[in-house]
């Protein structure tokens, strides 16, 4: 039994149509799925990834209008890397981001930048085997589109001494240091811990709230026998309608998710169509009327695109 990966990783902004703006049309993913906070139905849940909402590519937004900005510290994750084809994209998106008001910093063989919420972005050559999950946009050339999510820093006490949690509960390999690898059978993900700084966290705009590992089907229940017998706190089974969930803190503070492969996002929406509608869970139709009324209207680009 092991985890398949990443899944998806989620944060909060304080503007569902600057997410749009940003992550749709400067970064270039595709607009998956607009629906609503499962534990709030009166806030956004907006979903970005591949062409075809493939796990490993999928980062969500919940949204909470005129939310402050907010701050990571220990226990909070701080850096979200994506993956671009190699070294010679990074030059692509200094200028792309700087064109767009947008200041990258370039480091030894990476290109560091903030969102318009704060939230630290981290440009890295994926170069070391995991398949290309790219979505199309019409100025971005595939030889520099993203090609999914390859890794993520968190502060954590104890940074650099090895968590058996991660290696001996949830199959992570220990590579050394606050460095971890997570592998599974088609792709992998780098996870680390960094020394926490002196100021606590302040969860709000630019906030990461969780991050999702990918479990197939009918390993997901087997995953909460395993928690729960290595002493973990572990929810009960969620139905997300796209995936299946359990929630949990790992020993260093940050939530973790492990959410199941299917049923995926093109169950209720068109694979061609996704994020072009609202899409309510199950639970929260009824409320569909006052939804659409109260919600800040929010365009899928493809859209304007097609018009």
């Amino acid at each position: 039994m092991k985890l398949e990966g990443l899944h998806h990783i989620t944060m909060i902004t304080g503007d569902a149509r600057r997410n749009v703006d940003f992550h749709a049309g400067v970064l270039g993913l595709r607009f998956v799925k607009k629906t609503v906070n499962f534990d709030a139905p009166d806030a956004y849940h907006l979903y970005f990834g591949d062409e075809r909402g493939t796990p490993g590519s999928i980062l969500t937004w919940f949204e909470f209008p005129g939310a402050v900005r907010g701050r990571p510290g220990i226990g909070d994750i701080h850096t979200l890397q994506l993956g671009v084809p190699s070294a010679d994209s990074l030059a692509f998106w200094a200028a792309r981001l700087r064109d767009s008001g947008y200041e990258g910093e370039a480091t030894d063989g990476s290109l560091r930048f903030e969102d318009y919420d704060g939230l630290q972005f981290e440009l890295v050559p994926s170069t070391d085997g995991n398949p290309p999950l790219r979505a199309e946009h019409p100025e971005i050339p595939a030889e520099h589109a993203i090609v999914g999510i390859e890794g993520a820093r968190a502060y954590g006490a104890y940074h650099n001494v090895e968590e058996s949690f991660l290696t001996d509960t949830l199959g992570f390999t220990h590579e050394g240091g606050g460095e971890y690898r997570l592998d599974g059978n088609a792709r992998h993900f780098h996870w680390a811990y960094d020394p926490p700084p002196g100021l606590r966290g302040v969860q709000g705009a630019g906030s990461v709230h969780h991050i999702a590992w990918a479990s197939p089907d009918e390993d997901h229940l087997k995953w909460q026998q395993r928690i729960r017998a290595a002493a973990g706190s572990v929810t009960e089974v969620k139905d997300r309608d796209y995936f299946r969930s359990i929630y949990f803190r790992e020993p260093r503070g940050i939530l973790f998710e492990i959410a199941t492969l299917s049923p995926g996002f093109a169950v209720d929406e068109d694979a061609e169509h996704l994020g072009e509608e609202l899409k309510l869970p199950k639970m929260h139709e009824h409320l569909r009327e006052r939804l659409e009324r109260t919600l800040t209207p929010v365009e899928n680009p493809r859209v304007a695109q097609r018009a």
